[in-house]
């Protein structure tokens, strides 16, 4: 009900504010890509992998849109939040701003099932999500990728963020939710999607090299294994929606990490349906 859900969204905005900008979290812990509404699917994945608080999260954003149900995932996932507070944690993705899921799906659901105020005190809630996390001093989790404002004095540059917050069309947080990196780039270059950056290997290098990391992890984009390297296996897309939007034929990947920081993939199998369509696109 409608009391039920203003209830969630006046205990999450304190409760993610109270985060920091930048989380700094301990293994082991799982990392998870987008879901974007596909609530199903978030199930399966909590099935295989362990439900809160028995397993700790850091999911790195894109909740909403897409998908056919943004409000039973984003609902779920701040439940979680406020019931285990010191071991589930969600970043912001680009879709977690209402200039886009005003287009992408989440505005028509809420206005369709509840009301447009509905999805205005959603996406006040979202202006309060962190953007970058550490996981034991060594792995970097963000949503889109690297930003060029972060090479010189690393992810603490990232407190200069104030929340609550709307993404702006360039910048720090814009780059942190939007980069993408790319094979053809060398430093830094125009990203198709026509907002950020994209960033080469050279990029990544030097930026683990200087500020003492050992992986970037990031979402942002379809991968048809659910995970996929890059630079070197320095760097790795995690994406968690399996099947995506019913066109493609992609797992969702679950990148695991122990106590140890060591590394490995759990990955949920696309459905068999919809074998039609090739794996393009980004999100």
């Amino acid at each position: 009900p409608p009391s039920t859900l203003h209830l969630i969204l006046s205990l999450s905005l304190p409760l993610l504010l109270s985060d920091s900008v930048h989380l700094t979290l301990l293994p082991p812990i799982k990392i998870i890509g987008d879901i974007h509404g596909q609530y199903m699917d978030l199930l399966r994945l909590f099935e295989y992998a362990g439900f809160p608080p028995n397993t700790s999260y850091l999911f790195l954003g894109d909740y909403v849109d897409r998908g056919k149900q943004s409000v039973e995932v984003i609902t779920l996932l701040l439940c979680y939040k406020i019931l285990y507070p010191g071991n589930f944690f969600m970043l912001r993705g680009n879709h977690e701003s209402a200039s886009i899921n005003r287009i992408y799906g989440f505005y028509d659901e809420l206005k369709r099932r509840y009301t447009v105020k509905m999805w205005k005190g959603f996406n006040d809630v979202f202006m309060g999500l962190p953007v970058v996390a550490t996981v034991g001093g060594k792995i970097i989790g963000m949503h889109g990728g690297l930003s060029p404002k972060m090479i010189d004095s690393g992810p603490s540059i990232c407190s200069s963020i104030s929340r609550p917050c709307d993404v702006p069309e360039s910048g720090l947080l814009c780059d942190l939710v939007w980069s993408d990196p790319s094979k053809d780039t060398l430093g830094w270059g125009p990203n198709e999607r026509g907002v950020s950056y994209t960033f080469g290997e050279d990029v990544v290098g030097e930026f683990l090299e200087r500020h003492d990391y050992d992986l970037i992890v990031r979402a942002h984009q379809v991968v048809e294994d659910g995970y996929e390297f890059f630079a070197g296996r320095r760097l790795v897309t995690v994406f968690s929606a399996p099947s995506y939007c019913g066109e493609f034929d992609n797992a969702g990947g679950i990148l695991s990490v122990g106590e140890d920081l060591m590394c490995s993939f759990q990955i949920l199998k696309p459905s068999c349906r919809n074998k039609r369509f090739g794996l393009q696109g980004k999100n």
